[in-house]
């Protein structure tokens, strides 16, 4: 997504932009992140949505994202800690794998671990922390075969010597 953004906000400046917009052309600037049809999809009813419902404006509250279409909590933290600097735990695919197998959490519900989460780091830290982790789970700490011999906090985790014996 990360190479695809500048892209698609150069071409499109407004939601106005992007509600009007052909969905084949959106499409053919995201098709590299799968499932392009229904993103698409989403980012024009979205925004469509934020046109007519909020002028346009994005809007700063978790309850309110929520609401447009294709938008989840995951998608809500990331805007409102990226884009407005409010403290949000993304809670993505690594964020699930790595929080439960550094034993952050028992729970596989996003919303549980996000609320896990919440309770063990500071808040200040909580947009970051999902940076971090994302990262981490992408590099090192992969769904098969992680790399525990590479990884550089091997010596917390609760995990590791489960996965090196398999």
């Amino acid at each position: 997504m990360n190479k695809v953004t500048p892209v698609l906000f150069k071409r499109f400046k407004t939601a106005k932009d992007f509600a009007n917009a052909d969905q084949t052309e959106i499409e053919s600037i995201i098709r590299s992140t799968g499932f392009f049809k229904n993103k698409t999809s989403s980012i024009k009813k979205a925004c469509a949505e934020l046109v007519k419902k909020y002028n346009s404006k994005v809007p700063k509250k978790l309850d309110e994202l929520v609401t447009l279409p294709g938008v989840g909590r995951k998608t809500a933290n990331v805007v409102l800690g990226n884009y407005f600097g409010v403290p949000g735990i993304a809670v993505d695919t690594h964020v699930i794998r790595i929080s439960q197998r550094l034993k952050l959490t028992n729970n596989s519900n996003p919303t549980k671990i996000e609320m896990d989460l919440q309770k063990i780091f500071l808040k200040k830290d909580w947009v970051k922390l999902s940076l971090l982790i994302q990262a981490h789970g992408r590099r090192f700490c992969v769904a098969r075969n992680p790399k525990c011999s590479e990884c550089p906090i091997a010596s917390y985790c609760l995990s590791k010597k489960m996965l090196i014996q398999k």
